[in-house]
């Protein structure tokens, strides 16, 4: 691009979060790249007008659904940006009211999950199987949604909801034993973690596994990159600058990592956990996921 060429403005779905408010407010800019954010609230709410559609030229996507992407042929190139990132650990709760549920009860139970291929119930399951033993086909996992990739199918064990039932009044009123809960739904009391001392259960899980449990990264069409390797770089270095620009994590464990190797082993375990759980059909090395301009980007 030239001295005198107008900025490339991308369509880009991207929350608004700490990490990347200093870019959505136009704190951080560039003369070579414009953003035109999409006026979506949730991203998650537009992730199949990613995958189905291609829709956007950079987008927020989760990295189960940017795995099923890939094994489904999309246009879409990984960016190694970490753009949301949690403990998972908290989040499977059940009714304290009712009765107490553990890992090991939840053979032939009922779980509820938004949908099968979410990524923070593809990373608990992934914890429940490989380090508490449960058998996940013994669970019977009752659904909300589909998925984002049209192309895939919840296995046997996944039941849809009755179109007019919630996951919360479902597990409050004992229709299900247990359920994957998030954001003001969690502060209810009676909701207590099926994975007993759960924030120090995550924390030693990050420490044994080297890793950080990702949620949300960042994608890229991938006509973009074969035609514009610049503004790739330019687009990363922005989001690397918006994290930066944030106030650091109150603890020491940052999910937000930028750069292929960083994110290595997270990515090779969600990879591994989404084998396991036949959300994809093969185990992809983690550099197949980057192209010759992502892969070299470093955080």
């Amino acid at each position: 691009m030239s001295a005198n060429s107008a900025p490339l403005t991308l369509r880009t779905l991207l929350g608004d979060y700490p990490n990347t408010l200093a870019l959505k407010q136009g704190e951080i800019g560039s003369s070579i790249v414009r953003f035109d954010f999409a006026d979506v609230k949730t991203p998650n709410h537009a992730f199949k007008d990613v995958v189905r559609h291609q829709k956007f030229d950079v987008a927020e996507l989760a990295v189960v659904t940017y795995l099923q992407a890939k094994a489904h042929g999309k246009p879409l190139v990984l960016l190694p940006a970490v753009v949301v990132g949690h403990l998972p650990h908290p989040l499977l709760v059940y009714n304290a009211e009712r009765r107490r549920v553990s890992p090991s009860d939840l053979p032939g139970r009922r779980v509820g999950i938004r949908a099968y291929s979410v990524t923070t119930a593809t990373w608990i399951r992934g914890i429940l199987q490989n380090d508490h033993g449960v058998d996940l086909d013994s669970i019977r996992w009752v659904t909300f949604e589909d998925a984002h990739i049209a192309e895939y199918h919840d296995p046997d064990t996944a039941e849809r909801a009755p179109a007019d039932k919630q996951l919360l009044p479902m597990l409050l009123n004992g229709e299900l034993d247990a359920g994957v809960v998030g954001g003001a739904d969690l502060k209810d009391p009676r909701l207590h973690p099926v994975i007993p001392n759960p924030t120090a259960a995550a924390q030693e899980w990050c420490r044994r596994n080297q890793a950080t449990p990702i949620n949300h990264t960042v994608v890229i069409k991938q006509s973009l990159s074969r035609s514009s390797p610049e503004t790739v770089k330019e687009i990363f270095r922005l989001l690397l600058a918006s994290k930066e620009a944030a106030s650091p994590a109150a603890n020491s464990l940052d999910p937000l990592q930028f750069g292929v190797e960083a994110n290595r082993r997270s990515l090779e375990l969600i990879i591994e956990y989404s084998v396991q759980q036949r959300l994809i059909p093969r185990r992809f090395e983690v550099d197949e996921l980057f192209d010759d301009v992502t892969r070299s980007l470093d955080g």
